[in-house]
């Protein structure tokens, strides 16, 4: 597949406005673009899109990973913003990252990743 384009990673939430509350939260901001009802999307970088959706959640798949500069300062706002726990920082030898999960509240999978 030499011309791709971008790539989307959609999550479906049982409720839409609840859901979409929850991922302006976990982004700090509005969403870049919503093409019709129930359903939004923000892009992360360049050419990589989140979609929320209403629809019956895939619980166990995932997770989506958010690569961010500062984790354990993301991590704490999240856990303000969201008004949740969030997994302590996790990393292991030889591996040049820091990643910690938590979920939203339909049950996908979501985390943060560093580059160390």
């Amino acid at each position: 597949m030499k011309n791709h384009t971008g790539v989307t990673f959609q999550v479906r939430v049982e409720n839409f406005d609840e859901g979409l509350r929850w991922y302006k939260n976990l982004f700090n901001r509005h969403p870049d673009f919503i093409p019709h009802e129930d359903f939004a999307e923000w892009e992360i970088v360049k050419g990589a899109w989140l979609q929320v959706a209403k629809g019956e959640p895939a619980v166990g798949n995932g997770p989506l990973r958010i690569g961010v500069l500062d984790i354990h300062s993301e991590r704490g706002r999240l856990m303000q913003a969201l008004h949740m726990e969030i997994e302590e920082v996790q990393t292991r030898e030889g591996v040049p990252a820091a990643w910690c999960s938590f979920q939203d509240p339909d049950g996908n999978r979501i985390g943060l990743f560093q580059e160390l």
